[in-house]
């Protein structure tokens, strides 16, 4: 009875944090898609513009650890 409990809340935590990794991918890839709509210069525009289409792959994917890896690079090529 122990280890059906234990699967069962490993079960519901795994569902819970890939949620919340999905929400996190798409979050992030709309962030990357504002700050290309503020058009910056070209070298930074290029890099987003590669890292957009990785997060959306993989987020088609659903491998949305590798999707938030992208929007973490984003993320640091855009803090100003």
């Amino acid at each position: 009875m122990r280890v059906l409990l234990t699967i069962a809340a490993m079960v519901i935590f795994t569902s819970s944090a890939y949620a919340d990794d999905a929400g996190d991918c798409t979050t992030g890839i709309e962030m990357i898609k504002a700050e290309i709509a503020k058009k910056p210069a070209e070298p930074t525009l290029s890099k987003l513009n590669k890292l957009l289409a990785d997060a959306e792959r993989e987020a088609k994917e659903k491998e949305y650890d590798e999707c938030i890896e992208a929007v973490d690079d984003a993320k640091e090529l855009t803090k100003g």
